[in-house]
């Protein structure tokens, strides 16, 4: 199959394999395109939680993207895990530079099984500069919340959560709706020029570790093969959702997904 994009992907490492920068690099690939990476920490994980997270050095990492975009360039980026202000910092001095298209941002705060995953002082850094850089942004509803100081507890709430997500400079927002209490599950998409609601039952399953950044890195994929935006989201999250219905159950606490899963699925057309 020949490689139909590049995406850069900068963000932190997951041990087990789950999620961060190895989920990434297998969704990039998996969709048909290749994945290069500039890892921002490097945490000790299982599928129970994290133990320990050792951030990167900014000169490296900027070294790191650096290296990428002046050799091999990238027609999209997926923004992770950055876990403090000055990775924030460094990570918008550089893509502000070289004036990338098709930034994802997935605003990773919370671990699936509850570790925190960025500090405090960082989250003013990401909402002043990372959200206007970034075409798209995926956060979860505990996500949303943080950014925007709502509580959120239906869909009502997501829509005017992500509306002031996008007033806050993110040019489009793709508020995911899994952590809701219904039966279905409701993302909520929305931008400059309308609201688009996607639905589908929720699935009951403990393997959803990696989910978003699963979702994210597939959408950065599309969106750097040029699909449109509407269309982009129906892929990535028709792909998220076949990887957890066909995930392996590894692990004893929250498994991980099925990456393979767009190598059986034709109807994907990626």
């Amino acid at each position: 199959m020949k490689l139909k994009s590049k995406v850069l992907i900068i963000a932190g490492s997951d041990s087990s394999g789950g999620a961060g920068i190895q989920a990434d690099i297998k969704t990039v690939t998996a969709l048909g395109s290749y994945a290069m990476t500039a890892v921002t920490a490097v945490t000790a994980q299982d599928t129970k939680g994290v133990k320990k997270i050792t951030p990167i050095p900014t000169n490296n990492l900027q070294k790191q993207i650096i290296m990428i975009l002046d050799d091999i360039g990238a027609n999209a980026v997926k923004i992770g895990m950055l876990h403090n202000a000055s990775i924030i910092k460094c990570v918008y001095k550089v893509l502000k530079k070289y004036k990338l298209n098709n930034i994802v941002l997935d605003p990773v705060m919370i671990a699936k099984g509850g570790a925190k995953l960025i500090n405090n002082s960082s989250i003013r850094h990401l909402k002043k500069l990372l959200l206007p850089l970034c075409n798209l942004v995926t956060p979860n509803i505990p996500e949303a919340e943080v950014l925007t100081g709502y509580s959120i507890s239906n869909k009502e709430d997501m829509i005017k959560a992500a509306e002031k997500i996008l007033n806050m400079g993110a040019k489009n927002v793709l508020l995911k709706g899994g952590h809701l209490k219904n039966k279905m599950i409701f993302d909520i998409l929305a931008t400059k020029k309308r609201i688009k609601i996607f639905s589908k039952k929720k699935i009951r399953t403990k393997n959803t570790h990696g989910t978003g950044c699963t979702l994210s890195s597939a959408l950065a994929t599309c969106l750097s093969q040029n699909k449109n935006i509407v269309k982009s989201c129906k892929i990535s999250l028709k792909y998220v959702n076949s990887a957890i219905v066909s995930a392996p159950s590894y692990g004893k606490g929250f498994g991980p997904l099925n990456h393979l899963v767009s190598l059986n699925l034709r109807k994907t057309n990626v």
